[in-house]
């Protein structure tokens, strides 16, 4: 049995996100842990693109009757994707993380908890090198001056306000560390997931439906608890996760680099005015890349700095500002998330 997992496994590291091998098997033991051996088979026969049953069962060489009803448990436990148009199913695979893992939110248990937390160092060493991240940081709306011209993509309230279906579930980095004994007492049911995500989300019973006010009111509660604002890294995002540095294990990655403002795609950076800081010490606390240290005055390591300008707003005397970036060094997001992933498999060597 163990053998099947460990094709499954192959195929999950051949995704754009990976799933890379380890001396314990420790990733092994959480699929086993998700996934039947017949739900392994079955996900090995499914594509990064949506395609019928029909084709699926093909490939496999299964009865398309019972593929279908096969596919229609995985989906609803959050092992492969699901979208429907007119009656009509079509499945595609989902990768690891963000994916399979995301969907498992209402479903931990301290067995696989455990695991995970053994497991996720490999993942961010997967993640480190690479040019493109799944998620990218944008600056809070309070730390935006009226002379920057920031692009639609990277202002978080339009992109709630440009939705016309958003969910809202709970953060799995801070469920699971708090499961693990770790963690913080920031929100955790703030989790916005858009288009068809949401639906999933909604028919899944992981996630409520809310309006753009309700998504606003959660975003500037974030904000106010100290979190990064971090959507999907497209033109055109999915989700916003609102991410602290102890528990998101994007931004843990993130914090772990020597120079995280080389890894985070971001086009912001904070200064300070040292004529006007007070040391009062705030903007360090704030900080979720531990990119300020107070002196005599605040100094900010921009190789540290990702740009989220959570230290603007709590200072009360203006002494921190957000700057751009030069045109060169700004990152600009791929237009879709299929552009994303493209990208990462391409700097992974995986197409």
């Amino acid at each position: 049995m163990e053998e099947v997992y460990k094709r499954f496994a192959k195929h999950l590291d051949g995704l754009p996100a990976g799933f890379p091998a380890t001396d314990s098997g420790v990733e092994l033991r959480i699929l086993q842990r998700m996934f039947t051996s017949e739900e392994a088979e079955m996900a090995m026969g499914l594509q990064m693109k949506v395609e019928p049953v029909s084709i699926i069962a093909e490939r496999l060489n299964t009865d398309e009757e019972s593929t279908a009803s096969t596919l229609e448990k995985m989906a609803q436990k959050g092992l492969v994707i699901k979208f429907s148009k007119g009656g009509v199913h079509q499945y595609m695979a989902a990768q690891f993380m963000i994916g399979i893992w995301e969907y498992h939110v209402n479903q931990l248990d301290e067995a696989l908890v455990k695991d995970f937390h053994e497991y996720s160092p490999y993942l961010a060493k997967e993640w480190a090198d690479l040019e493109t991240q799944q998620l990218r940081t944008i600056p809070v709306a309070q730390s935006v001056s009226a002379e920057m011209k920031i692009m639609p993509y990277d202002e978080a309230e339009q992109i709630i306000k440009s939705q016309s279906k958003i969910v809202v579930a709970p953060c799995i980095c801070r469920k699971e560390q708090k499961m693990g004994g770790n963690g913080c007492d920031k929100p955790i049911d703030n989790c916005l997931i858009f288009s068809g995500g949401a639906y999933r989300y909604e028919e899944r019973g992981i996630g409520r439906p809310i309006t753009q006010d309700e998504a606003l009111k959660i975003l500037n509660e974030a904000v106010d608890a100290g979190l990064v604002v971090q959507p999907g890294n497209s033109q055109k995002s999915l989700n916003i996760c609102l991410c602290c540095g102890c528990c998101c294990q994007m931004l843990k990655t993130l914090k772990s680099a020597d120079k995280p403002a080389l890894v985070a795609n971001s086009s912001y950076y904070a200064v300070v005015d040292e004529e006007v800081c007070t040391a009062c010490g705030i903007c360090e606390e704030r900080c979720q890349m531990d990119a300020i240290a107070v002196e005599d005055t605040s100094q900010i390591d921009l190789d540290r700095c990702i740009g989220c300008g959570l230290c603007v707003p709590t200072c009360d005397f203006d002494a921190i500002r957000l700057l751009e970036k030069e045109n060169t060094e700004k990152w600009v997001p791929p237009k879709t998330m299929i552009d994303t992933f493209l990208n990462i498999a391409k700097e992974r060597g995986k197409v």
